[in-house]
């Protein structure tokens, strides 16, 4: 390795990080954790990291604890005399909102970036971002890992002949569009309106879907409103089957019921978030081995295109 690390895990993403850790072939650092009685934590390195490379893995999800800890965890390292601070955030929160959608909101993702910095990291690893202009409200090198490189291996064992690829929404267009063109099938668009947010009213599909296997494409699957609802509208519309690929898996309010009572083949998340619960149609592929190798490849000042595909 170019330089001494060590890699640590907030209490969120804790399995993950110990298989991230396990396939880089070094053991898990050891932090400290104290509760007070109201709710206030402290974070704490229980081994020197003076002048090392430190690697710190937590998902934002929930999101304002998890978050919290980081920003510890980054300031504590940084007051160690930590040499380099990575956060390695395999699901980035807040990512939603990037702009000013209506008047008088935060742009909140600018805000944690500003927060994250100010905090001391000096590199941010994270994977599929809500939106790709997030990378620029950073001020530090930012490794943005893409989902495709965990699914599309997946996708070709499914031995599909007469695939499309399908956005659940017009945001997605753009990622459904990067997948269909690479496995050169055909994409197909939900064009949906909302009330508000969480909250789909109408809904109709762009696209020939009749007779296909219809694979959903989206950066995460939150309340699952949007990704049931598409998947009934493509088999209303003759589709064979509808399978979805999501990367995150945040899965909040009756995500799992309406999953389970769905028209969905099998729904497959990452690993980027640890499931509450066990559900049959949901698959669970691990991006540990993709994180160890872009972290191998940081600390040794190596390239890390190769680990993409779309």
């Amino acid at each position: 390795m170019n330089r001494d690390f060590k890699i640590f895990s907030g209490r969120n993403t804790m399995e993950l990080s110990k298989e991230i850790a396990a396939k880089v072939g070094v053991p898990l650092g050891n932090v400290g954790f104290f509760e007070f009685s109201d709710g206030e934590f402290q974070t704490s390195f229980e081994e020197s990291i003076r002048g090392q490379d430190v690697f710190i893995i937590q998902s934002t999800v929930p999101p304002t604890d998890n978050l919290f800890e980081v920003l510890q965890m980054v300031d504590a390292a940084k007051r160690a005399s930590a040499h380099e601070i990575v956060a390695v955030m395999p699901y980035f929160g807040y990512a939603r909102q990037d702009r000013k959608d209506k008047p008088r909101v935060s742009i909140t993702s600018k805000l944690v970036a500003n927060l994250l910095t100010a905090a001391g990291v000096t590199r941010i690893m994270t994977m599929d971002l809500h939106a790709d202009q997030i990378q620029g409200f950073f001020e530090v090198p930012v490794d943005h890992l893409y989902g495709s490189s965990i699914f599309m291996p997946y996708l070709k064992t499914l031995d599909l002949t007469n695939m499309v690829i399908a956005a659940p929404d017009t945001g997605g267009t753009k990622r459904a569009n990067a997948y269909a063109k690479h496995l050169d099938v055909d994409l197909a668009i939900c064009y949906k309106q909302r009330e508000k947010a969480n909250q789909v009213s109408s809904m109709t599909v762009i696209g020939d879907v009749k007779g296909k296997d219809v694979v959903l494409i989206d950066d995460m699957c939150d309340t699952a409103g949007t990704l049931t609802k598409a998947a009934e509208m493509m088999m209303e519309h003759g589709a064979k089957s509808v399978r979805a690929l999501c990367t995150h898996a945040v899965l909040s309010g009756k995500a799992y019921e309406r999953i389970e009572k769905s028209v969905l083949t099998e729904l497959v998340v990452t690993s980027t978030i640890p499931l509450q619960k066990e559900c049959a149609k949901i698959k669970v592929l691990s991006v540990a081995d993709l994180f160890a190798k872009v972290i191998k490849s940081v600390n040794n000042n190596q390239s890390i295109s190769a680990n993409f595909i779309v």
